[in-house]
């Protein structure tokens, strides 16, 4: 992963071009999930979708995924809101610089 003024970009193999847009979609529906699920403080929810984005980002070449995911479903175990909403914001702005080029 490279930072060039407000981009991430990360290079995933050309094998997961296909792919990799429909990820990136369901990363975006999480948050709406995960902000509605916040609000209502499913944390067991949270701590599951977590998890799974623990499993899924480095298999993507989106170690950053994971690496929030991570955190996420401690948080959610740890019924943690304050922690769960930073993150949350941490995945956004992930998102909004992510720029992939495949090698």
């Amino acid at each position: 992963m490279t930072e060039e003024a407000d981009t991430l970009q990360v290079h995933i193999d050309q094998e997961l071009a296909e792919i990799i847009p429909s990820y990136l979609e369901n990363r975006h529906k999480d948050i709406l999930r995960l902000t509605d699920l916040l609000a209502k403080r499913d944390f067991e929810t949270m701590r599951v979708l977590g998890h799974r984005m623990k499993g899924s980002g480095a298999g993507y070449g989106l170690e950053e995924v994971s690496h929030i995911g991570a955190a996420m479903e401690q948080a959610a175990r740890n019924q943690q809101p304050e922690i769960l909403s930073t993150l949350i914001q941490d995945l956004v702005r992930y998102l909004e610089r992510l720029e992939i080029v495949y090698t």
